[in-house]
Parts: C-alpha cells; sequence; structure tokens
C-alpha cells in the first residue's frame, strides 16, 4: 500500500471515530440544545472523508473476499436520535435526483445511522489491519449509500438551523435590532 493511501486511511479512520462518538453523545440527550449543531459539524466534516474517498480512484482491497465482521448495535444511537430529534426526524426526499422526481419520505435518525454503521464496518477492518479493506469499504459505502444519506441529513439539518435561527417573530426583531442601536 502507498503512503499516501495509508495517510488517506488513517484520517478516514480518525474522521470514522469523532463521527461516532459526537453522534453517541448527540443519541445520550446530555446536550439537547447542542444536538442539531452538532450533528450538522459531525456530518459536514465525513461527507469530506466521503469526498475525498470519491475522489481517488477505485480502491481494491487485498483480498477478494469480506471477511466476517460483528455487526455494531446500532439500535440505541438510531432510537437516541429519534426520541432527541421528535417531530423533526422525517422529512421529504427525492427517491433520485438526477433521475426522477418522485418524491419519497426520509429520516434523520435512519441516515444518521445508515453512515454510522457504513463507518462503523470500514473501522472494524482497519482497527484489524486490513486497511485496503477499510478504504474500499468507506469508499464503496459512500458512493452506495451513505454518501447520500449523510448529504440528505446534512440539507435538513442545515435547514432546520436556518428556521432556528432566522424565523424570529417581528416583534423579536424589532426589539433586538432596538437594544442594538440604543445601548
Amino acid at each position: 500500500m502507498s503512503d499516501d493511501l495509508q495517510v488517506l486511511a488513517d484520517e478516514s479512520a480518525a474522521d470514522a471515530r469523532a463521527y461516532l462518538t459526537t453522534l453517541t453523545e448527540v443519541a445520550s440527550g446530555s446536550a439537547p440544545d447542542a444536538a442539531i449543531p452538532m450533528t450538522l459539524l459531525a456530518l459536514s466534516q465525513v461527507l469530506v472523508m466521503g469526498a475525498r474517498l470519491g475522489a481517488i480512484e477505485d480502491i481494491v482491497p487485498a483480498e477478494r473476499f469480506e471477511t466476517d465482521t460483528v455487526e455494531a448495535e446500532l439500535d440505541p444511537l438510531r432510537t437516541g436520535v429519534a426520541n432527541l430529534f421528535e417531530g423533526l426526524d422525517e422529512y421529504a426526499d427525492l427517491v433520485d435526483p438526477v433521475t426522477s422526481t418522485e418524491l419519497t419520505t426520509g429520516s434523520l435518525s435512519n441516515d444518521i445511522t445508515v453512515v454510522a454503521g457504513a463507518l462503523a464496518h470500514g473501522l472494524r477492518h482497519y482497527d484489524q489491519g486490513r486497511i485496503s479493506e477499510a478504504l474500499w469499504w468507506w469508499q464503496f459505502s459512500y458512493l452506495s449509500d451513505w454518501g447520500e444519506r449523510a448529504a440528505s441529513a446534512l440539507r435538513v439539518l442545515q435547514s432546520l438551523i436556518g428556521h432556528i435561527r432566522l424565523d424570529a417573530d417581528e416583534e423579536t426583531i424589532s426589539e433586538a435590532e432596538f437594544d442594538a442601536l440604543h445601548p
């Protein structure tokens, strides 16, 4: 394996761990006021990881079969996020923005968990020294699934933050402007 791919694997593993750590913290409900911004940041960072993987040539794993791994239990994460985002979890989405205008629904808690599952799967390969398998898995699953789910969730979270910050009523805005102009 080239030094460049090893660096990419190391950086990707660090990004995956940071995402999983952040989402575990968010799902715990310990900081509900920070849940949306923390999740937005975590998804943004992991999408940078995916973009790096998507921008390079296809990675071919050293082994032509995937070694069995124990899948992480993600239901507590999904449930914690769903509880935290209750009333905000479901959103309108497109089946495929390139080939169809058909509408469907998406779920923030599901999207966030799909990303977590794919990253955790690659981390198991990485931690067991199967670096090319980890890179292949992260790249393949980014292009086939979690990249789209992360991008959809990111768009919803960005929209939520915009509404939270910009949809203030006129009286509140007027009072804030008056206070700012008359200290």
